[in-house]
């Protein structure tokens, strides 16, 4: 399956999302693609929107490899696999956590204006625009579970069979192309252009919400 755009991929996929309108659900969006996917989710389901910022942990000499992925906690997902077979040190790992922590509180401030979450008995949708290894989306599965929420859904329009099918033990997923072939998120859409911090503020304060940002 071909998405024109992610607004397209992200109308297929509130349809698919239609039985959750009564549960008042929160989109949980990651940025920041994943942000434009659940601005059009929750309009359509008459929903709030929320973002989450987790950060991929990238192996040493290949920044695009995930050896795991961190939130905002501290909490740290490792890809251990990854890490077993490039031998990655552990003095690495820390200082790369430390690193993308301060991007997530940067982040955090900058989209949303506060790091509080009240997510407890409530039904939480996490949609981005796409997945592949799936660290980010796990690490974060993690941490809301910690936060007691009634329900949990992953939504996303596509992503490798194997991951899917890793989701679908930990959550409620709902997706909508899970080839066995996979390569890269961006191949299933026509334009799968860069999002910008400034497309994502503005999403976020027509939902209320107050970034801040440094000067």
């Amino acid at each position: 399956m071909i998405f024109n755009d992610r607004v397209d991929a992200a109308e297929k996929l509130a349809k698919k999302l239609e039985w959750l309108r009564g549960e008042d659900p929160i989109i949980l969006a990651i940025p920041r693609g994943g942000v434009i996917i659940g601005d059009v989710i929750a309009k359509a389901l008459g929903a709030k929107l929320d973002i989450i910022v987790s950060r991929k942990v990238g192996a040493p000499y290949n920044p695009e490899l995930a050896i795991g992925a961190v939130m905002h906690d501290g909490s740290f997902f490792p890809n251990t696999d990854i890490i077993e077979a490039m031998n990655v040190p552990k003095k690495y790992i820390e200082q790369q956590v430390a690193s993308e922590l301060k991007e997530i509180n940067r982040r955090l401030m900058k989209f949303r204006g506060t790091k509080d979450y009240r997510l407890e008995g409530k039904t939480v949708v996490l949609v981005d625009d796409g997945i592949a290894t799936g660290a980010t989306i796990f690490v974060t599965l993690q941490w809301l579970k910690r936060q007691n929420p009634k329900r949990l859904v992953v939504a996303i329009p596509v992503g490798p069979k194997d991951t899917i099918e890793k989701l679908s033990r930990v959550a409620e997923v709902v997706v909508l192309d899970s080839p066995s072939f996979f390569n890269a998120v961006g191949e299933y859409y026509d334009t799968f252009e860069q999002v910008d911090d400034y497309r994502v503020i503005e999403i976020m304060s027509s939902y209320g919400y107050r970034p801040k940002i440094s000067k």
